[in-house]
């Protein structure tokens, strides 16, 4: 027999008929019963507990069918012109915003003639030595700087800040999303804000950027700036949220020259040299601000102006040629309640109409307010029922109006208020 070979087993007389011998326990009866007994009862075991297992399973698998977990799909499929689709709905969202607003999106090249130099050798002392001296020999155009701005018309108005476009001796050349060049002129600057409007110049017609509405952003909404970050890497696109709103700032300029920047918006998305004038968009790739400072020595606090004042410039470029801007003509400082202890005033509110540190006149000449009869050392205390406060300060207030508009002063001259009517003048750039 050979080694797997299983015993035959006699049916009818349940008399096994090995070819070996089988061990001395089955020669027993009474053993053999009972080892009988023991398999017969284990086998009845591993029966039943194989039905009560698939009993078991089959009240899970019932239990879980009623189970509903609604999980994210992550697709990662591709669009007929292998264009990634991403499963995050806010990443998307950028990636749209960027590609709607990026063709409006353009970089202004700042360009001088600069005087150009040779090196010659003089010779003062005879031939004992020779003293270098640099002659000038004509001038060379050279690109200085270059900044960021954005089509707003379809016939190339392009907003952008002041300050880029600040040198009235320099030439601006704009650079479009498709890498083609075009000469541009200055057409407008704000007197009060940091703005300015250029056109480029020919007939060709541009895609204009979308306008949204910055009165309705709010803190930790996100957003996207757009620029010539460092005045070289064109077209940059940083993101970021909405760090704070209403901010008043003193900006300085690369030349020196400081403003105050009211109601401006705050945001920690990147803001650089060369950034200034770019579109700061929402989620929908609307503009609500355009992107004009950083602060100095700190990550991730740079400044924006709201579009909703950049509106008013352009609708009056388009109507005027110009931008208008309505005109008091006094110097003041706001009140509140230090200024108010410091300097001994009756009230906490108001603008306290002094002359400047310098000894700038307090009055402009020839201006609305002299007109009017505003003295050195009022104070303004409504401007046509408005109070005037740091919140609320009569710059705030005065840019609802328009050159022109007749308006009532309520001011406190030595301890008496008094009603002035005024009407205002326009703005000297």
């Amino acid at each position: 027999m050979s080694l797997y070979e299983l015993p035959k087993f006699d049916i009818g007389g349940l008399k096994a008929k090995a070819d070996r011998k089988f061990p001395e326990i089955f020669k027993n009866r009474f053993l053999l019963q009972a080892v009988l007994l023991v398999l017969i009862s284990s086998a009845a075991g591993f029966v039943s507990g194989i039905v009560y297992l698939q009993y078991f399973q089959n009240q899970i698998n019932g239990f879980l069918e009623k189970i509903e977990i609604n999980l994210p799909l992550v697709n990662k499929s591709e669009q007929a012109g292998g264009e990634y689709i991403s499963p995050f709905s806010y990443e998307q969202a950028i990636i749209n915003a960027v590609k709607e607003a990026s063709p409006s999106v353009v970089s202004i090249i700042i360009s001088k003639n600069l005087p150009t130099y040779e090196q010659e050798w003089l010779s003062p002392f005879g031939e004992l030595f020779d003293i270098p001296q640099y002659v000038q020999k004509g001038t060379e155009k050279r690109e200085i700087g270059g900044g960021s701005g954005f089509i707003v018309s379809e016939d190339g108005l392009i907003l952008t800040n002041k300050h880029v476009v600040a040198d009235s001796k320099a030439e601006y050349t704009v650079l479009t999303n498709d890498g083609e060049k075009y000469p541009a002129k200055v057409l407008a600057k704000d007197p009060v804000q940091d703005l300015a409007i250029i056109k480029i110049e020919g007939d060709k017609k541009f895609k204009a950027i979308k306008l949204g509405d910055s009165s309705k952003i709010q803190i930790g909404q996100g957003v996207i700036a757009i620029g010539n970050a460092l005045g070289e890497l064109r077209n940059t696109v940083s993101v970021g949220v909405i760090s704070g709103l209403e901010r008043t700032i003193l900006a300085t300029g690369a030349g020196g020259l400081s403003e105050t920047l009211e109601d401006i918006i705050q945001t920690d998305a990147a803001i650089n040299a060369g950034n200034s004038g770019g579109p700061l968009l929402n989620s929908k790739g609307e503009v609500i601000g355009v992107n004009t400072a950083m602060a100095q020595g700190a990550e991730g606090i740079g400044f924006a102006i709201p579009m909703n004042k950049a509106k008013r410039d352009i609708e009056q470029v388009i109507k005027n040629n110009r931008i208008i801007y309505p005109f008091l003509g006094v110097r003041y400082v706001l009140i509140n309640e230090e200024v108010k202890e410091k300097n001994s005033l009756p009230v906490d509110y108001g603008a306290w109409v002094i002359r400047g540190e310098g000894g700038e006149p307090a009055i402009t000449k020839g201006s609305a307010a002299e007109t009017a009869g505003i003295k050195e050392k009022d104070i303004i205390l409504e401007f046509n029922n408005e109070k005037i406060t740091f919140q609320n300060s009569m710059a705030k207030i005065i840019s609802k109006y328009n050159a022109g508009d007749k308006i009532v002063l309520k001011i406190l001259r030595s301890g008496e208020e008094q009603i002035v009517e005024v009407i205002l003048s326009e703005r000297p750039e």
